[in-house]
């Protein structure tokens, strides 16, 4: 990496040389101003005011123009005369806790290298005393003709250095903050915070520029004469009035499926999803059959209702057998099942022989009588 910057890190009495190289880099696609006419390159020329002539780099000085307007030359010359102790050193003023470091304050970063050989052992000294201290160095230094502010921490085994706002061109917020009271209740706040654990850590070297990545798609279909077909926008809630709760579960929800995570109990219900109904399986005919033919002890109970309790008789038995296939004929013509009337008439038929059996012996019981007589 090329140096932008040479001088050295004063520590005490340790010096160390060193080079100032970028530690960032910009990866944004630049693009060129045109005439829409003729597609000819906009280009801006530096024109004096008051003979409207171009003038060359070499021509151009500083100067500082006053609240009147009145233009104040000012040389490099004069720039080079001032103290400036910092002209060519890092100068480090304390050492101070990371979390002091307002990052407000925060402006552009470098890498400091060892500059040389003899600046390898007060380096890595320095580097390892902010290890240990779990401290980072307060600095001053010059770049591009002024002084700034600047931090030291260590980066791997690299000693990087942070630019650093003076602490007076930080702006207050003033203004900024809501003007009314706003009450935050208990229940957003685990929302909010079910919403942070969810949504976890990052991996930092995972995240990229996707708009660039667009731009480039775009400028390389339009080079090899391809056509570009407009992607569609997701619409974004900016300035509009939701409920804050409902939201908040949904973007809970949102970050669960995102990582695969399985839904919570009752979500798919808060969701408005309807529940799966399924059909329920019908049972084979026979087992049907057995549920709705009726036991063999009601059809021996409700022959001797209709008897009136007494001993059945031929006659009787007769009524009773007919009483069921009567009964049978029309479960058939009500579609019953044919194991029923089996069942029934299986009933009848022991029903007719016990009252057949009981007669006859009335009968051979008569005679005796008689004869006795």
């Amino acid at each position: 990496m090329r140096s932008i910057w040479n001088g050295a890190i004063s520590f005490g009495l340790v010096s160390i040389p060193i080079k100032l190289v970028n530690a960032t880099e910009n990866h944004s696609v630049h693009f060129r101003q045109i005439h829409l006419a003729d597609g000819g390159r906009i280009r801006y020329r530096k024109v004096c005011e008051l003979d409207e002539e171009e003038v060359s780099g070499g021509e151009i000085g500083k100067a500082y123009e006053d609240a009147d307007g009145t233009m104040i030359p000012i040389t490099d010359e004069d720039l080079a005369q001032l103290p400036l102790p910092t002209a060519k050193t890092i100068e480090i003023v304390a050492f101070v806790p990371a979390d002091e470091i307002d990052p407000l304050q925060m402006d552009a970063a470098y890498y400091l290298s060892a500059n040389g050989v003899p600046a390898a052992k007060p380096y890595t000294l320095l580097r390892e005393a902010l290890k240990r201290s779990n401290k980072v160095a307060v600095a001053k230094f010059a770049l591009r003709g002024r002084e700034r502010l600047g931090m030291l921490r260590v980066v791997d085994d690299v000693i990087a250095m942070h630019g650093l706002l003076w602490p007076d061109e930080i702006r207050a917020p003033e203004g900024v903050a809501p003007d009314s009271d706003v009450t935050v209740r208990d229940a957003e706040l685990d929302l909010a915070d079910a919403l942070m654990d969810t949504l976890g850590e990052v991996d930092m070297e995972s995240l990229h520029d996707d708009y660039r990545e667009a731009v480039e798609e775009l400028i390389a279909a339009k080079a090899s004469g391809e056509a570009v077909e407009p992607s569609e926008s997701k619409e974004s809630g900016g300035g509009k009035v939701i409920d804050l709760i409902a939201a908040l579960e949904s973007s809970v929800r949102a970050a669960k499926k995102s990582r695969g995570e399985g839904e919570a109990d009752g979500e798919s219900a808060a969701e408005g999803d309807m529940a799966d109904v399924h059909p329920i399986k019908k049972a084979p005919p026979g087992r049907t059959a057995k549920k709705t033919a009726q036991p063999k002890s009601t059809a021996r109970k409700s022959t001797p209702s209709s008897t009136g309790g007494k001993k059945p008789t031929a006659s009787s038995a007769k009524k009773s057998a007919a009483s069921p296939a009567s009964r049978t004929k029309r479960k058939k013509t009500a579609s019953e099942p044919a194991s029923a009337t089996k069942e029934s008439s299986s009933s009848a038929k022991k029903q007719t022989s016990s009252g057949s059996r009981s007669t006859t012996k009335k009968k051979t019981a008569a005679p005796r009588k008689r004869a006795s007589a």
